[in-house]
């Protein structure tokens, strides 16, 4: 069982009651409180993961007002002994005064088998950021999948999905969406298309510097692009954006290359590199297929698991960014299905002639 440690910066002494009262109503494991300077109290709380999101909330609302207020979260790897298993109360056994006005008291039904809201931003906002780390993985991958592909080689380019700077900025495009979070979103956006234009542009010099044969089987996988690439990429997003909400940091390889989006991208810079445009636009079609996908079943997946804005400025903005992207994706995925039919008949006659 997962357990978390909350460290509660209160600045206000007199507010320790209150904050008391509503520690007091989770089943914690353990707590206790420290003073830090005057008038100041650091509250500490040892509390399973499955309540950790709904705790935060509930003391994000009532003292974010404070100056010096703030909340650490940190995870806790082993307690000894063993901690005994937590029974809920009975929700007619909640006589709770104190959070009857708050949406995420949390009762025997709220409990939350992932990671919290606060846990997955602090992680995905990191890697969405366009930094020179990222920029340099982009190129190492974008060359690592060239090689790969030149010389058909499936365990390099097994090597370059594994790489896979693409997911991360995806996946927090898609939390952005369900929290509301336009600077998030800005930061994935650019990230994204900086990322997409360096990886091409390298594979488009590459294509023209180096003999592509169109023949080799990895460049005709990525270049023939069915319904079923579609079935694949949405399922691994799905995949991809629950291994992010649990942790399963070993789920999230198999994601990376079940829906790489380098090796399809690449392909296409050294096709159209080489004067392939026909096959070329087939592999940026399958790299498009998996963007969409991707992202479509990110902001699926994250909004059916609760993970949603708090604040009332921040819930009405989240909602209509989420209309707004469900009716994007889904409106592209359509065009792709229409594009993809059309393709696959063109492709067929002009391999046939």
């Amino acid at each position: 069982m997962a357990y978390r440690l909350i460290i509660i910066i209160l600045p206000d002494k007199k507010k320790l009651d209150e904050l008391s009262s509503i520690i007091n109503k989770y089943d914690v494991l353990n707590s206790w409180q420290l003073s830090s300077r005057e008038n100041e109290i650091i509250y500490n709380v040892i509390i399973r993961r499955a309540k950790t999101e709904s705790l935060i909330n509930t003391l994000q609302k009532r003292f974010s007002y404070l100056e010096g207020f703030r909340i650490n979260l940190l995870p806790i790897e082993a307690s000894v002994p063993v901690p005994e298993p937590i029974f809920n109360k009975k929700e007619d056994e909640i006589t709770d005064t104190t959070l009857d006005d708050l949406k995420d008291h949390l009762d025997p039904h709220e409990l939350i088998n992932r990671l919290s809201r606060h846990e997955l931003y602090a992680s995905l906002s990191d890697i969405a950021k366009l930094s020179p780390i990222y920029i340099t993985m982009v190129i190492l991958s974008a060359i690592v999948s060239a090689i790969g592909v030149l010389n058909n080689n499936v365990a390099v380019i097994i090597g370059a999905m594994v790489i896979a700077p693409f997911l991360g900025p995806n996946m927090a495009l898609s939390l952005a969406t369900n929290l509301g979070d336009v600077q998030l979103a800005k930061d994935s956006i650019k990230s994204n298309y900086v990322g997409v234009a360096i990886a091409f542009s390298l594979s488009l010099i590459l294509g023209m510097l180096f003999s592509v044969d169109p023949s080799v089987p990895e460049i005709l996988l990525r270049a023939r692009t069915n319904l079923g690439s579609i079935t694949l990429a949405f399922a691994s997003g799905i995949a991809g954006a629950l291994a992010f909400t649990v942790g399963f940091s070993t789920t999230l390889i198999g994601v990376m290359v079940a829906v790489a989006l380098l090796p399809p991208l690449v392909t296409s810079g050294l096709l159209f590199g080489s004067g392939e445009y026909a096959l070329a636009a087939g592999a940026f079609l399958l790299f498009f297929i998996n963007l969409v996908c991707i992202n479509l079943a990110g902001v699926l997946t994250f909004k059916i698991q609760g993970i949603k804005a708090i604040y009332p400025e921040r819930i009405s903005k989240s909602q209509k960014m989420i209309r707004l992207s469900l009716i994007l994706w889904t409106t592209l995925l359509l065009l792709l299905i229409v594009l993809i039919l059309q393709y696959r008949g063109a492709l067929d006659l002009l391999l046939l002639g």
